[in-house]
């Protein structure tokens, strides 16, 4: 069987993986920062050519790797654990638990909230956290295309954004207590779920639903960034 010639994607691909194991560790003292990457590159041994096409916005890009990387961990352990007896709600919940379980590493987590809490990095923070939502809903096999599409991935993103800040600093058993807060917040939403229902059995309420009705999912076939598109 012939060998796979490596290509220059590949190259590139495998240091980006060195670099984000050698800079963990000074992640913790110097967070996601030039210095950081500095002594990731030379802990690696990573030709600092490559690690500029690896990294080529510095050490953002490490911290966005490594968000991506635990949103892979938790597909990971979605596909190997069976949540089929769970109530939608608990799913839901579960998928969360997965995605703060896939990280090992509370100070990065710290550092990487502060890196994209600035004015100039929020935009990709936020596309992040909304990337793992969508991951998630996807995950569990949603199939809305209206206003519906949003609206999910906007609430579970309040969700996993308020879990992830009481789980920084939650020093519980298990992180017992983490999971007892996303639980209530899983209840609140389906409450506000319930609510929402309600609401549209009545005129007004249909009158709203139709007019939110008219937000479709972004296409699939449309080139972008964004979250959801396919392409």
């Amino acid at each position: 069987m012939p060998n796979h010639k490596k290509t220059e994607r590949d190259h590139i691909e495998i240091a980006r993986g060195k670099l984000l194991t050698a800079i963990l560790p000074h992640v913790e003292f110097d967070g996601w920062s030039p210095t950081a990457l500095d002594m990731a590159i030379n802990d690696s041994d990573v030709d600092a050519g490559l690690a500029a096409q690896a990294a080529p916005r510095g050490a953002i890009d490490l911290a966005g790797a490594y968000h991506r990387q635990g949103d892979q961990l938790m597909l990971t352990a979605h596909q190997s654990t069976d949540i089929s007896d769970l109530r939608y709600s608990q799913k839901v919940a579960r998928m969360v638990q997965f995605r703060i379980e896939a990280v090992d590493n509370k100070e990065a987590v710290r550092r990487g909230m502060t890196l994209f809490a600035l004015t100039k990095n929020m935009g990709e923070g936020g596309q992040l956290i909304w990337g793992t939502v969508d991951q998630i809903w996807n995950a569990l096999g949603d199939t809305s295309t209206d206003a519906n599409w949003y609206t999910k991935r906007g609430t579970l993103s309040a969700v996993y954004s308020s879990t992830i800040l009481f789980w920084l600093g939650d020093d519980s058993e298990g992180c017992a207590d983490t999971w007892a807060f996303l639980d209530r917040r899983i209840e609140n939403v389906m409450q506000f779920e319930k609510t929402k229902a309600k609401l549209k059995e009545t005129p007004i309420g249909r009158g709203i639903a139709g007019l939110f009705d008219r937000f479709q999912k972004p296409n699939d076939d449309h080139k972008s960034d964004f979250p959801g598109y396919r392409s």
